[in-house]
This record gives structure tokens, sequence and C-alpha cells, in this order.
């Protein structure tokens, strides 16, 4: 396979020094987490305040914190830019957000970075203008990009230390109890916001659904709470729903999708007790739906698919091919509603869900789970950070966290998209190290990843077609005849890109603007 050694400064200016990537699993053992300051509450103290400009003072946000959202309500979510105004209109200035994922509703963000108030951004995931703005060099210091489990872990060792937490609660009490179940926004499980909340100095709840206390079921609780503030709206649940959280209908992508269920099937894990997780992205999907076909037909009956969780999982659970959901988010409205009504629909925070420094989270328990690539390169490292063109399209999310944890990881990608090759000499950006990766599926074949020869062994007594990355790599580079960008031209480092254990395994450069 090809040399996966990536050339990273020593030190990098905004961010410190730089502990590089050495193995997905180097960094594991006995370890320590922060003490957090506690505010106590005397009986009969009141939590609500009348606006988000009263929390703020009475958090007692300075110049240069450090405040965090979640994401659940993706790009619907409306707490994020009412709490930036309201940050501004208090003067505040050198303000880090770190939030479990940035939006394309997020775009104020760049106002408010001009203008100083933000100078530091965090995020596993980053979308839309506020990517673009970041990968032309908008701040001065390079962003944070970390997994999902990574941003728990982070948390938690007070590597990441939040000032306020400021939480988007579908359903709040007045003495902070929290739910995404209920209300008119409507999230489902609050497994991000639940990490922030126990991690912060200072947690605020933000609702547009204040209920007579308790507010039920409880997901967040009370005594993790500092102050609640009533709104008028918290965002719109109706955006939850994105183009990376839908299963393509694109016929070539379907096929892929197909085989990747079938890479399933015969790799001796499809028995009772299956475990799965599918990645956003269309034919990651998609493949959901043909590998409940092939469980159906066998018989076979999982114990629990986890996720981000969507519709087309949602239809398997309630097929009785799983026995249990696992969810730290929900994709869409038919998984809010499962998280309601079915007991067996169980949340996780992110930390449960896939810290790798804790006592055991949620990925490592999954046999098999099926991930998309932006790129995958002959040393099987993924790409889902940026575009060919250097440009930030999102991040790794779960996508490193799940594919370190899973026993089988399956990654489907066409082997083009346009003029572009998406099987490459190499990564434009390394999110996911190719000793993670156990087989590509693509429209010119299966590639197994030589680590498992017995993997490919049974592949091939199934009948699958099998070919090398090699020659998948080559094969993209004659239906894409765009070569490489050349990156000679590329400036300095605009965000760094941290494994799950924290250690750096790639940066992002500022591109030109064209």
């Amino acid at each position: 396979m090809a040399d996966t050694v990536r050339e990273l400064p020593s030190e990098i200016a905004g961010y410190g020094a730089v502990r590089p990537y050495t193995g997905a699993f180097d960094n594991l053992g006995t370890l320590r987490r922060a003490v957090r300051t506690v505010h106590a509450a005397r009986p009969g103290s009141d939590k609500v305040l009348p606006d988000i400009d009263a929390a703020i003072r009475a958090c007692d946000l300075r110049d240069g914190a450090v405040i965090s959202f979640h994401h659940h309500l993706r790009n619907g979510d409306g707490v994020l830019n009412h709490v930036l105004d309201a940050v501004a209109r208090a003067g505040l200035r050198d303000i880090t957000v770190a939030a479990s994922a940035l939006f394309p509703v997020h775009a104020p963000l760049i106002g408010h970075i001009r203008s100083g108030v933000v100078t530091g951004l965090a995020a596993s995931t980053i979308y839309g203008p506020l990517a673009k703005a970041i990968s032309h060099g908008i701040l001065a210091r390079p962003v944070l990009m970390y997994t999902h489990g990574g941003r728990a872990r982070c948390i938690e060792s007070g590597d990441l230390r939040i000032d306020v937490a400021f939480v988007a609660a579908p359903t709040a009490d007045a003495y902070g109890n929290l739910t995404g179940s209920v209300g008119r926004a409507a999230c489902g499980p609050l497994g991000y916001a639940v990490t922030d909340a126990q991690g912060a100095e200072r947690v605020v709840a933000i609702t547009d659904t204040l209920v007579p206390y308790p507010a039920v079921p409880i997901e967040i609780g009370q005594d993790w709470v500092d102050f609640v503030v009533a709104v008028d709206s918290i965002g719109d649940p109706s955006q939850i729903v994105s183009g990376t959280t839908m299963a393509t209908t694109n016929p070539v992508a379907l096929d892929i999708a197909d085989t990747a269920a079938r890479v399933i099937a015969a790799s001796g894990l499809l028995e009772d007790g299956f475990s799965f997780q599918t990645g956003a992205g269309g034919a990651s999907l998609a493949a959901a739906a043909y590998l409940g076909r092939i469980m159906s037909e066998r018989g076979v009956q999982g114990s629990f698919a986890a996720g981000g969780i969507t519709a087309g999982i949602v239809e398997m659970f309630d097929a009785g091919l799983f026995r249990a959901l696992m969810d730290v988010q929900a994709f869409d409205h038919a998984a809010v509603d499962s998280f309601r009504r079915s007991e067996a629909h169980q949340t996780m925070s992110a930390s449960m869900y896939a810290n790798p420094h804790n006592r055991g989270c949620v990925v490592n328990r999954i046999d098999a789970t099926i991930l998309g690539a932006a790129e995958i390169d002959r040393a099987f490292d993924v790409n889902v950070t940026t575009g060919t063109d250097g440009v930030i399209l999102g991040g790794s999310g779960g996508h490193a966290d799940t594919a370190a944890g899973a026993k089988l990881t399956v990654i489907t990608t066409s082997l083009a998209a346009g003029r572009h090759a998406k099987v490459v000499e190499r990564v434009t950006t390394r999110t996911t190290p190719g000793e993670t990766v156990d087989v590509v599926v693509t429209d010119g074949g299966i590639a197994v990843n030589p680590r498992r020869p017995e993997l490919a062994e049974r592949l091939h007594a199934a009948g699958l077609p099998l070919t090398t990355i090699d020659a998948l790599a080559n094969r993209a580079a004659e239906l894409a005849p765009v070569p490489p960008r050349d990156r000679s031209h590329d400036g300095r480092i605009v965000a760094v890109v941290e494994y799950r254990d924290g250690t750096v395994i790639d940066v992002v450069r500022a591109v030109p603007e064209t």
C-alpha cells in the first residue's frame, strides 16, 4: 500500500504543540478526567431568566470565553445565532465557539468573526458558507476539527474547557429538566448536548416549550443546568433532514449499496445478535434497506443498530430486525417519533457513543458499519473533510470513530464524480486512517484491505467482484481526466484535524478564493 505518512509541523500557531497520529489504538490506557466547578442551588432559588442577555450576565461571560452548542436541530438550529447576537450586544470579544457541528444556517457567524466577536471555532463537521470562509483564511487561529468521540474526549479530559454551554431544549421545566422527545421543535435524543452539559462550567437551557415541573422523560437533569431561558423559537425542526441524511435514488449508487450489503452478508458476521451502523451519505443509507432484505430472508435478528438513526433503520427496527436502537441523534422525523414511542429506542451521550477514552463506547460493539467517502486512496485512507479543491465540505463526525470500533468497515463510493477521481493516489485530507478500513465498494469492483486476507477469501468464495485498490485508483484516473490539484499555492494552516485520541492526523491549509 501507499505511504501514509503526513508531514506535520511540530507546533502550530494558535493551536500549540502537535502530537502526530501514530496508530488508531496507540493512545489508550489509564486516563484522568478534568474537575468541573459546580454552583450549588439554594432551596427556593429561581433558574428562569427573562432572556439570553440576562443569561450572559448571570454566567459572568467574559472576553476570551469558550461557549458551546449542539447540532440536534441541524440546519434548523436557531439558538447559536441568537446567542452570538446577544454576545455581540454585550460587547464581548475573542469568543471561541465550540459546536458539535456547524451548518449553512450558521453563516451569520462570518459577520461575528469579521467584527472580532468570534476568533476561534471548534466543531466535528462544518458545512456551507462558513466552511468556505474558513478555507479561505477568515480566522487567524486554525479551527479545531475533531471526531464526535474525540470531542467528548476533549471535554471530559479538559483539553476543551467550556465556560458556558447553551443547550437548545425542545422542552424544559423551570428547574432545568430537559428533553428532546417532545415540544414544538422535538429533535429526539440530546446525545451531544449531554456531554456539553456535564462538562461545562455553566449551562443555560434555551427552550420554546416551558412546561410544569417535571419535564419528562428527562434526558438532561436539573442537576446539570444552571439557568433556563424561554424564547419564541429555538429553530425549525423541518430542517433536521438534510441531503447527507437521505438515501440515494441514483442507479449507480444503488448498485454500490446493494453490493455493500452483500459484502456484509458474505463476511460471516450476519447472524443473530448482529450489530450495525450506517453513516450519512446516500449510498450508505440505501445499503441499509438492501441489508434489511437479506436479514429478513435469513431470519436474522440483530442486537442493535446505532447512529444517527434514520427512517430506514427505524423501519428495520419496527420489522423486528433489531432488538434495540442506540441513538445519539435523530436524522429525520421518523427517528424522532420512534424515540418518543419506543422504550427500546435508547438515547446515548456522545461519550457513550464514541469516546475512546472511557470504559467502553458503543462503537466498540458494532459488527459492521457502512460509510461514505469524498476520497479514498491507495492506503485506504479516507477523506470526508475537504473536497478535491481543498475547501472544507464537512468533517469526520462519527466516521473515524465507527471505523475504529467496528469489526467490519465498508466504504462506499463511485470511482469518480464528474471530472474528478474519488479513488486517488493520496487523499487531499486524511480523516479516517486506512488501518481501520476493511473494504471499499465501488462501481468498478470491491477492494479488500490487504490487512484482511481472510475477508478477501470469504468474499471471493461468495462470488463477489474483487479487484485491488491500485486497480481501482488506476481506473478512476482514466475516467476522471482532471489531474490532482496543485497545492503549491496553498497557504497557512486554517484547520487542525484531530484523530479521536487527540493526535493530529492532518491539517487543512488556506486555498485562494476563485
